[in-house]
């Protein structure tokens, strides 16, 4: 663990160079792969969290307002169901919706600690900048890590409840989502904890298409966004308006694809991974799946994975859920 100079009010887990790095193995990995992939942890340099949050207002994507209805709706009762004396919010990001969790916690009466785990030093900064005002007393601890790799890092003592909000479970493929419960369960050891787990849920997609399709093409400008970072980061020369948005409703793996269609032939040079690419007319780039669930598989997933499952709850409309889940 590390205090960085430049941020001294952050708990730094990341090795020197982590992002750059692990950019550069996820870029070679990807674009030499059949069909080509890139993680969508890639959208979000500045330019991307920024689109990402215009995302979250548009009318055709609901699942930011019906995580929020949720909150607003049942956050009292999960905190008497499950009460924590620390909340880790990984991938907390801005923590918009944090304040409604952290009210419930603190009027049940346990919250002492709040764990802001995310690898951008300014989103941490601005989460804990909007937080501290808000809550005196509390004490806040922003902490740089890869959730993905770097959770035994995070605090292990006392009572906690791990929050895993936004969906960004269905940014997993069923092996890696296995694994990542797997690892929140190890985490939370034998105190008697909980993971608080929000899931897209299955749909019409006349519903899901549009979401990740909008009228205005804001979430076309967020996915492209991803060779923009590529060019920037890399060196790389992709003629980002020379690929199409597409967004892809999978039904026997329910969920959506989004895709980046090569609308000419061309030859990518991305000199700082030493690679040239080639891209055929019509040749795909898939750059996220965003899984939907079911209620029951949820549970399913979350007990493989050593949890019991304490309540679910949906918003009015049960287009999303959220599942507390203690540790056994």
């Amino acid at each position: 663990m590390s205090l960085s100079a430049d941020r001294p009010d952050i708990i730094h887990h990341l090795p020197p160079d982590h992002l750059g790095r692990s950019l550069r193995a996820d870029v070679r990995a990807g674009l030499t792969a059949s069909p080509k992939t890139l993680p969508p942890k890639w959208f979000y340099d500045k330019l991307g969290s920024e689109l990402f949050e215009r995302i979250t207002d548009l009318p055709e994507y609901y699942p930011t307002r019906a995580e929020r209805e949720v909150l607003e709706l049942f956050a009292a009762e999960m905190a008497v169901t499950c009460p924590a004396e620390t909340l880790i919010e990984l991938g907390s990001g801005s923590s918009r919706k944090t304040p409604l969790l952290l009210n419930a916690l603190k009027e049940a009466g346990s919250l002492r600690r709040y764990v802001a785990v995310d690898v951008s030093d300014s989103a941490l900064l601005d989460a804990r900048n909007e937080l501290a005002p808000a809550f005196p007393g509390l004490e806040l601890q922003a902490v740089a890590a890869d959730f993905e790799t770097q959770l035994h890092l995070l605090p292990r003592a006392g009572r906690r409840m791990v929050a895993f909000l936004g969906g960004t479970i269905g940014n997993f493929e069923p092996a890696a989502r296995a694994r990542f419960l797997t690892d929140v369960r190890e985490l939370l050891g034998d105190d008697g904890g909980s993971l608080l787990l929000g899931t897209d849920l299955v749909k019409s997609p006349h519903v899901l298409v549009p979401a990740y399709a909008d009228a205005e093409g804001v979430t076309a400008d967020f996915n492209r966004n991803v060779l923009r970072v590529l060019n920037t980061e890399l060196g790389a020369d992709f003629d980002v308006m020379a690929f199409e948005h597409v967004a892809v409703w999978m039904p026997q793996e329910e969920w959506i694809e989004m895709r980046l269609r090569a609308s000419r032939p061309m030859l990518v040079r991305l000199p700082g991974v030493g690679m040239d690419v080639r891209f055929h007319e019509g040749e795909e780039l898939r750059t996220e799946i965003s899984a939907k669930f079911r209620l029951e598989g949820v549970v399913e997933e979350l007990e493989s994975a050593g949890f019991s499952v304490a309540g679910q709850w949906t918003d009015r409309q049960d287009r999303y859920a959220m599942t507390l889940a203690e540790a056994v």
